[in-house]
């Protein structure tokens, strides 16, 4: 056993239990499935004597018949007795208590035990056994559970009257369903905590909602979540198996999301019978009930489910026993008699108990030893022990908790009422997790079942006040905590009105916000011309949304019409730059078009537009961007309509229409003064390699060049270099794209046009007559490593000269690398510009007709120079740059 049950308590001896039981007493089993109205028979039986006792397995169902009872009998009449709880009046007749803290002692006319099967159970079944074996009332004792205990009773209980009852209704199998698609009214079950709330999570998001109901829950938290399922504010229920021991609920369907449990030792399977104790809570008196799988549980076999739908498993071969006759004469006699053999080979020993495993692990204590030399310390050392632990924290703090009363009780003859307060105080933190909650409620759990002890503490009543009140107040927390998480009303109503209707039924409406309420409860908003539901999943969503598209009917128009007389401020891009924008939202997306500057618009998906609207839409999107891209680019379209009838201007103005303002020129593309002054004159500059306008080189005009140059692409916008930058990577975003752009490679770089041909324009007329020594000061200009500045001067077409190490004979510093001038293009083909192809802008013209014989012979020294200087191992390669200065 792992883990001392709930309400475990003091055991009585069989003498002492057996003494004045009338010999015709009755004893009575009354079996079969659930939902054959077993517990209620009990229960009418039990009011019909002057006095009764039943005992439960879980402190949850012994409260809830506790109420059941008061409400019949009063509350004065009526007394409930758990491990954590006593609520015993003075003239107390009838007694709900948990199996474990039955009151045996008391000469009641009649005792009844639930669930009588799990005396097999190997954790808790010891306690079982013990009162099927030995509990008798004085006039009629009832047994009450499933058939699968009917042999061994007629075995042990010789004389037993055993009464089958049927179940009420019937029970189908209807295989495995998908969670979103369960029926309302249905009960999830799992078997963890983190499994419950996986689930939960995804109904609440699907659904609505959901009640959780598990056997760490305290009753006022599961008789909370229980109202929420019963009231209808949720349709669903996850919960763990223990719902199957008799908590009766509205639901008409149990989904499986598990088929296997830890039984505190491994993973085990369930059995049959286990899953029709949980499937039977599905269908309530007369009517039927379904159960099924759900989740990634796989569906049951046809011979399991058809055993569960026909009630027919295999009887029970044994059941757990422990002595229940023990000798107090020593901790270790106790321990001998506790591991007694089971007298009758229909009993075996079940688990090692938590109660057993604390009392070998104290009675080794030398400290604990030399306090428990009496019977009654031993008899107190083992009800210390007996003290549930229902923290389970897997270490030896509830065997330190065990003996530190033990110690308080023997040694100072109650609990320090010090020790007591500070530990409710140390649990009573309202605030946390729903983990953090119910980890302290257990810790009050503890609390209170010392407090039920009045032989332990002084003043019990007060303490027991205490504890109460402090479980009631996590209890609402955690309540709380789990409806919030769990819970969403609003949806759940909603979605509830939805399967029982039509959409049509419900009130719908829009708010002068945009905020859709269908029924009062907020659904969604109305943004741009789309309706955006809020906290709702498919397929809740279409459910929701042909409701609401009721409340926007009129309001879709009217958004078409303001948009359609909207000022041009009320446009613009989104952020992608895929998209256009009215009033903050998307509406339209941009796609290619038959040139750059005149991208097609497509107005976005929308059911609630017709094609009228949509194409309305679309004219007045189209009239914002054609007048937006003129103003952007308006000297392109200036340039344009001011060329002359030139066609070689008219040519130049409609390669840079067609790329948007910025176009490459081939390496041997001719250029001529008079071209290069009239393209001046109209805004655009003749580069050394683009064709470019510097005014569209600004940050406005390149945003706009981007987001019309991925339209025609059909790509996402990239994140653009900021204004200041100088150079990226060649390889940082796209070449095509980079190219439209006007960002130019250059080696291992990129560097925006109108900056390159700044730079090779001052580099030219710095080499026009002679190399000069490479500057330092360009890697940090072009912001790039100073071993990679050759490369991208290479890049660019101007030639420099690598540094020369000296002669190993000659003395003095290397030779600089030297910047020799811009590579020549080749003449171009072309009749109309051969005189011009060779001229290179920014350099001196010299006629060709002029040139005289001297002339040439002026220049003949200087290309006999540039010969020297080209060989590498010449020794007057430096004197001859410095003569070249001198002259």
């Amino acid at each position: 056993m792992t883990g001392v049950p709930t309400g475990a308590g003091p055991l009585h001896s069989a003498a002492g239990r057996a003494t004045g039981i009338s010999s015709s007493a009755q004893v009575r089993a009354v079996l079969g499935p659930t939902n054959t109205g077993k517990t209620h028979l009990a229960i009418e039986r039990m009011l019909a004597h002057a006095s009764g006792i039943i005992g439960f397995p879980l402190r949850l169902l012994a409260r809830e018949n506790y109420d059941r009872m008061v409400a019949r009998k009063g509350v004065g009449a009526v007394a409930l007795i758990t491990g954590e709880e006593k609520i015993v009046p003075p003239n107390a007749r009838w007694f709900s208590c948990t199996v474990e803290a039955m009151p045996l002692d008391r000469r009641v006319a009649f005792i009844a035990v639930d669930e009588i099967q799990l005396c097999a159970d190997p954790d808790r079944g010891h306690i079982f056994t013990d009162r099927l074996l030995h509990a008798r009332g004085q006039v009629e004792t009832m047994f009450l559970g499933a058939d699968t205990i009917r042999p061994l009773l007629r075995r042990l209980v010789p004389g037993i009257e055993i009464e089958h009852r049927p179940r009420l209704s019937h029970l189908a199998y209807t295989g495995a369903s998908k969670l979103t698609r369960l029926p309302p009214r249905s009960a999830i079950v799992a078997f963890s905590a983190a499994e419950v709330y996986a689930i939960a999570e995804l109904i609440r998001r699907r659904r609505g909602g959901c009640a959780i109901v598990m056997g760490q829950l305290s009753p006022r938290t599961r008789n909370a979540q229980v109202a929420l399922y019963q009231n209808k504010e949720v349709d669903y229920l996850v919960a763990t198996d223990a719902i199957g021991m008799g908590l009766n609920m509205d639901v008409n369907h149990v989904a499986f999301a598990s088929l296997s449990k830890f039984d505190g030792t491994r993973m085990r399977p369930l059995t049959p019978a286990e899953i029709a104790q949980v499937a039977g809570r599905a269908g309530r008196g007369l009517r039927d009930g379904t159960f099924g799988t759900t989740a990634m549980c796989r569906p049951l076999s046809e011979d399991v489910a058809e055993a569960v739908e026909e009630h027919r498993f295999d009887p029970l071969a044994r059941l757990s026993w422990r002595n229940s006759d023990l000798d107090f004469s020593s901790p270790d006699a106790l321990l001998s008699s506790l591991g007694r053999s089971p007298p009758r080979p229909e009993l075996t020993a079940g688990h090692e108990a938590s109660d057993v495993l604390a009392l070998a692990s104290l009675a080794a204590s030398p400290e604990i030893r030399t306090m428990a030399r009496s019977r009654a310390a031993t008899r107190l050392l083992w009800e210390s022990c007996q003290i549930p632990d229902f923290r389970k924290l897997g270490d030896d703090s509830h065997i330190r908790l065990c003996a530190r009363i033990f110690s308080h009780v023997i040694r100072d003859g109650r609990v320090p009422p010090a020790w007591m307060d500070g530990q409710i105080a140390a649990f009573l933190r309202p605030e946390g997790t729903i983990d953090s909650l119910m980890h302290r409620l257990s810790g009050i759990r503890v609390c209170a079942y010392i407090a039920a002890r009045p032989d332990w503490l002084r003043n019990a009543e007060y303490w027991q006040e205490r504890t109460r009140d402090a479980e009631n107040q996590l209890s609402d927390a955690l309540h709380a905590q789990l409806t919030a998480r769990f819970v969403d009303r609003r949806a759940a109503t909603l979605i509830r009105r939805l399967d029982e209707g039509s959409a049509e039924d419900l009130l719908s409406a829009v708010t002068a916000q945009g905020d859709v309420l269908v029924e009062g409860h907020p659904v969604g908003r109305i943004a741009g011309l789309e309706l955006k539901a809020e906290g709702f999943d498919e397929p809740d969503r279409r459910l929701l949304m042909r409701a609401a598209r009721r409340a926007v009917r009129t309001e879709i128009p009217r958004r078409v019409h303001v948009l359609a007389h909207a000022p041009d401020s009320c446009f613009g891009f989104a952020q992608d730059g895929r998209h256009l924008m009215w009033e903050g939202e998307n509406v339209a997306r941009l796609r290619h078009g038959h040139d750059l500057l005149h991208p097609r618009i497509e107005v976005l998906d929308n059911p609630l537009l017709d094609n009228v609207q949509r194409e309305r839409i679309r004219e007045r999107l189209h009239e914002w961007l054609d007048r937006h891209v003129r103003e952007v680019l308006a000297p392109l379209f200036a340039a344009q309509a001011a060329v002359p009838d030139d066609p070689m201007l008219r040519g130049i103005l409609h390669r840079l229409m067609e790329d948007g303002g910025v176009t490459m020129l081939a390496r041997d593309e001719a250029r001529s003064r008079v071209l290069h002054g009239h393209l001046g004159r109209l805004g655009i500059r003749m580069g050394h390699l683009a064709l470019f306008m510097p005014a569209l080189m600004k940050p406005r005009c390149m945003r706009l060049r981007a987001i019309l140059t991925c339209a025609h692409m059909e790509t996402d916008i990239p994140e653009l270099p900021a204004a200041s930058v100088v150079s990226v990577p060649h390889d940082m975003l796209p070449a095509t794209f980079m190219d439209r752009m006007g960002w130019m490679r250059a080696g291992p770089v990129r560097i925006r046009a109108d900056i390159a041909d700044r730079l090779v324009t001052e580099l030219t007329r710095q080499t026009r007559h002679h190399p000069v020594p490479l500057s330092n000061a360009l890697a940090s200009r072009l912001s790039i490593r100073r071993d990679a500045i050759q490369a991208v001067l290479k890049g660019l077409e101007i030639h420099v000269r690598p540094t020369r190490p000296l002669h190993p004979a000659q003395f003095g510093p290397p030779a600089p690398a030297m910047l020799v001038g811009r590579l020549r293009r080749a003449p171009a083909h072309s009749p109309a510009h051969a005189a011009a192809a060779t001229d290179i802008p920014g350099q001196s013209r010299r006629s060709t007709r002029g040139r005289t014989a001297t002339g040439a012979r002026k220049h003949a020294p200087m290309a006999a120079t540039q010969h020297r200087q080209d060989q590498a191992d010449h020794p007057f390669a430096v004197l001859a740059v410095l003569r070249e200065r001198r002259s």
